[in-house]
């Protein structure tokens, strides 16, 4: 499973906005229809625990994972 700087790192080389630095970096996308993605990503250093990280891509990011890990 990949750590929270991995998800970081997806946001920032996929065109994401960091538009909320706290205890959490907040990311939001506009897609081309104008449909807002948004995630909330951890400042800690360990790994996503697996059900998280598919609910993550599933409802939060909406990318394979095989996209994931192309950009990262």
């Amino acid at each position: 499973m990949p750590r929270w700087k991995e998800l970081k790192r997806f946001c920032e080389r996929d065109g994401w906005e960091l538009y909320k630095d706290t205890d959490h970096y907040f990311y939001r996308k506009r897609d081309k229809d104008g449909t807002i993605r948004m995630t909330k990503v951890s400042k800690g250093s360990g790994e996503i625990h697996t059900h998280l990280w598919r609910e993550i891509l599933k409802k939060q990011l909406r990318v394979s994972e095989e996209y994931f890990n192309s950009i990262i």
